[in-house]
């Protein structure tokens, strides 16, 4: 399917690793020029050329900055003056006892999670809007919506993203800029890797087994019962960004695997 992206400008945040990455080497297939994004030069660097030697086509540029600062938001806006498709990709996570998340934590999750996108769609979306044409995602979670009791800080930045995504949908009205949220589900990403290859190793047990007792007992609603690939999440998120999603606004998609219940 021609997804109608070629010569789109596209921007996703935290795009070195993960669903970041796999979103935009599946906006790069389709012929979108993508400013992958990271905090490191050597990151954006190496994500590059990895994206360059399964797409040698593809036109690619880096932003090494960190967009969870003002100032580093700022200076993103300053290199890209124009732009088509932005994805707020950027998120960072961690399993906590509610009791044990300090002030500083709550911020920081809130001002990587949350406010990175409230900046970049603050100097964007009007542009979008003037244009006459724009996307909007923003990475969420199942975790919005069912809000995970190991890090429930997490969980709150995530429903703050699907409000904020709906929200601005509404200034949209009558335009063909929309702007919407996904609900990913529990997915095989760098970090999740990390905690998987982690937990293994304390409890003495395989990477396959804490992945079954992962889903047993702390997701057991999922019809999937395994992570998702990056790559699940990032071809909605390429729809999505797409001309042929022009009915879609204000919404909050689930590729969560099933593990939601209501019926909307």
């Amino acid at each position: 399917m021609d997804l109608q992206l070629q010569d789109k400008v596209a921007l996703v945040t935290g795009s070195t690793a993960g669903i970041g990455y796999a979103i935009a080497s599946r906006l790069a297939g389709e012929g979108t020029h993508v400013y992958v994004n990271g905090r490191t030069q050597q990151r954006v660097d190496e994500a590059i050329a990895s994206i360059r030697r399964e797409i040698p086509s593809a036109k690619i540029d880096g932003l090494a900055l960190d967009l969870s600062k003002a100032e580093a938001a700022g200076e993103a806006t300053r290199r890209i003056p124009k732009l088509d498709i932005l994805v707020n990709n950027l998120g960072i996570f961690e399993p906590k006892p509610f009791e044990e998340i300090p002030d500083e934590d709550w911020l920081r999750l809130i001002e990587t999670n949350f406010l990175s996108g409230v900046r970049l769609c603050r100097f964007w979306l009007p542009k979008m809007r003037q244009a006459g044409w724009g996307r909007i995602l923003f990475i969420s979670s199942e975790s919005a919506v069912s809000i995970p009791a190991e890090m429930i800080h997490y969980g709150v930045t995530k429903t703050m993203q699907v409000a904020l995504a709906r929200g601005l949908a509404e200034t949209t009205a009558g335009t063909a800029v929309t702007i919407n949220s996904i609900l990913a589900g529990p997915t095989r990403s760098e970090g999740v890797g990390t905690f998987v290859q982690q937990l293994a190793s304390a409890q003495g047990m395989d990477q396959d087994q804490v992945e079954r007792e992962f889903f047993e007992k702390m997701r057991p609603g999922s019809l999937l019962r395994r992570f998702e690939s990056p790559d699940e999440i990032a071809n909605m998120a390429a729809f999505l960004a797409s001309p042929l999603s022009s009915g879609t606004n204000g919404a909050a998609i689930r590729v969560e695997g099933g593990i939601l219940r209501s019926a909307f």
